[in-house]
């Protein structure tokens, strides 16, 4: 009943499921507080001071380039977390399950063609 479980839940779907809910919503929100306490700021400062700072007017009109490039930014940023803190660990822990198993498997095996040769032994002494 155990296995089952275990395998429904390392299963890619429901793994890839819980990775976008779950950690994406809460990394989103942390990566998104750092943006805005330090990239926004430096984009500002990069870009021309406080009052400009990302931003170009056409015929009065705000182009406000700097919360674009710091949405890309805190994309990438979610993005790599989430893949080396989520989804690295998973694969891991997957490939670990699946050596053991093939480790118990040729075992297996060779109890089973010991046991054929219990058998056959069996039949040809009758």
């Amino acid at each position: 009943m155990f296995k089952g479980f275990r395998d429904f839940l390392l299963r890619g779907n429901v793994v890839d499921l819980a990775v976008a809910v779950v950690m994406g919503a809460a990394m989103t929100a942390l990566v998104g507080a750092f943006t805005a306490a330090f990239l926004d700021p430096l984009i500002k400062l990069v870009t021309g001071g406080q009052d400009v700072g990302g931003k170009f007017y056409v015929n009065g009109v705000a182009f406000d380039y700097g919360a674009f490039i710091t949405a890309v930014i805190t994309f990438a940023l979610t993005a790599a977390v989430i893949y080396f803190f989520v989804v690295v660990p998973v694969r891991k822990a997957v490939e670990r399950l699946k050596r053991a198993e093939d480790a118990a498997t040729p075992a297996e095996a060779e109890e089973i063609a010991l046991l054929r040769e219990i058998r056959d032994e069996l039949r040809s002494r009758r």
